[in-house]
């Protein structure tokens, strides 16, 4: 396994981040904490959750997931200082009206639910899981820097931001003199480029911003499990899939990975996941995993070293994407 640093920063992750969404949802308490132990055999020391995972599975309030993997930090499996944990914070937690958002009631108590329910007494890496329009940036700035001073956050980090309110953002941080974001989570694979690329990509490099993409296998679309003129898999997600993916452009692009792959002896997935490594802006790509077998051809993606020139063809098919 290979190890970045996460931006200009110190922090070294592994170039496969475990992201946990399916933890109490399509994997269940026993599964996941076997995926998290093995995930740690592989060499991956860097874990991502948030505090609405699973809400919107059946019977979940949320917390799930945090709740999961605070039980198997406490299990002893694994000294916690050689995780790198994060979670996120925005999503709606309760009924009432300053149950979600950025402001600076709604993240003081949700970061200390989010250490409980982790079983911890802080966290590697504190992420606003995405955009509040109705707080200003000021006060969910000076929050979080209070939160670093305070120990329990060491870096912070953003998600589905757009370059201009991550300009904006860094901005704020460097007059006000508060902790600024050293990490954005963008949806990023080979057949989802332009909203990343075009202008989240050159600021991010420039500013020294850590990257690290989810959906890089597009939904599993990237998978090869979905092809053209065969049926649709047993999947809550194939409709979207279908949707947002499946047209000539999308084939073409699993068509080269698989061609590309035979090279390598590596699978589509395998592939798709050294095709987002290899840019260089990317610290670490997130990925899930509903059982050992599947995390372990997924991570197999790190051992996969692309060539300019393979790179380079995989680029050309989704040119527009």
């Amino acid at each position: 396994m290979e190890y970045r640093r996460l931006g200009r920063t110190g922090l070294k992750v592994s170039t496969i981040c475990l992201g946990t969404m399916q933890f109490g949802w399509s994997a269940d308490e026993a599964t996941s904490h076997d995926i998290l132990n093995r995930a740690v055999e592989l060499g991956c020391n860097f874990i991502d959750t948030a505090d609405i995972y699973s809400r919107w599975a059946e019977g979940n309030a949320g917390g799930v997931s945090e709740q999961i993997i605070g039980r198997w930090l406490a299990s002893g499996s694994v000294r916690r200082e050689r995780i790198v944990l994060a979670t996120k914070v925005r999503g709606e937690m309760g009924s009432g009206p300053n149950d979600q958002g950025l402001s600076r009631g709604h993240m003081m108590t949700a970061v200390e639910n989010s250490l409980r329910r982790l079983q911890t007494d802080y966290l590697d890496l504190y992420q606003v899981h995405w955009p509040d329009e109705e707080t200003p940036l000021e006060e969910t700035l000076a929050t979080l820097t209070d939160l670093v001073r305070a120990g329990k956050v060491r870096y912070i980090g953003c998600s589905n931001y757009p370059a201009w309110l991550l300009a904006k953002s860094l901005w704020v941080s460097d007059v006000r003199q508060l902790a600024r974001f050293d990490s954005l989570q963008p949806h990023y694979s080979l057949v989802h480029r332009a909203e990343f690329e075009r202008e989240l990509q050159p600021l991010c490099l420039d500013q020294g911003i850590g990257v690290i993409p989810y959906s890089p296998l597009a939904a599993g679309f990237l998978t090869g499990k979905y092809r053209r003129d065969t049926p649709l898999p047993e999947s809550a997600r194939a409709e979207g899939v279908r949707q947002r993916y499946m047209n000539e452009q999308g084939f073409t692009a699993v068509d080269k990975l698989e061609a590309i792959g035979r090279i390598h002896n590596a699978t589509i997935a395998q592939t798709a996941i050294a095709w987002v490594l290899a840019n260089t802006a990317v610290s670490a790509a997130i990925i899930g995993a509903n059982s050992i077998a599947q995390l372990e051809d997924t991570v197999g993606g790190a051992a996969v070293s692309l060539t300019p020139e393979e790179k380079a063809a995989l680029d050309e098919t989704t040119a527009w994407a």
